[in-house]
C-alpha cells in the first residue's frame, strides 16, 4: 500500500480513490472529537468538508502491519492549518483501521510565551 498516494486522494477529496485503499470492514476513529466512522461515513466526512485542501506528509514510520503518519493539512485560503497523526493498521494490503489525532496549528499559549520557554521549530 502506498501511503503517500492514499493521502493525496484524501487531500483531493476523491471518494472513489479513497475507497480503494480500505478493507471492506474498516473503520476510522477521530479521537479529538470522539467519533467512530465506517469507511463510507469517513469518506462523506472527508469529501463533503467545505473548501479545497492541500498538505504534506511530513513523516512515515512503518512497523509490521502498522503505518504511522504525521501530515500537515491546510486549506487553500491559508486560513486553517492542522497537523494530524494517523495510526493505520493494514489488513491484507488494505487499511483495516485508522486512529487519528488532529490538532489545530497556532501560536503557543500566552502563559508559555510569558515564561520565555521553548523556541520555534520553524521560522
Amino acid at each position: 500500500m502506498e501511503i503517500n498516494e492514499f493521502w493525496d486522494a484524501v487531500l483531493r477529496q476523491d471518494a472513489a480513490a479513497i475507497r480503494e485503499y480500505f478493507h471492506p470492514d474498516a473503520w476510522v476513529n477521530w479521537h479529538n472529537t470522539d467519533e467512530h466512522f465506517t469507511v463510507e461515513e469517513f469518506i462523506r466526512a472527508n469529501c463533503e468538508y467545505p473548501g479545497q485542501w492541500a498538505g504534506e506528509v511530513e513523516k512515515v514510520v512503518t512497523v509490521s502491519d502498522q503505518i504511522v503518519t504525521a501530515v500537515h493539512v491546510y486549506n487553500g485560503e491559508g486560513t486553517m492549518s492542522f497537523h494530524v497523526a494517523s495510526f493505520i493498521h493494514v489488513t491484507d494490503g488494505k487499511i483495516g483501521s485508522i486512529d487519528e489525532y488532529w490538532g489545530d496549528d497556532g501560536e503557543a499559549p500566552q502563559w508559555r510565551r510569558d515564561k520565555h520557554i521553548g523556541t520555534k521549530i520553524h521560522d
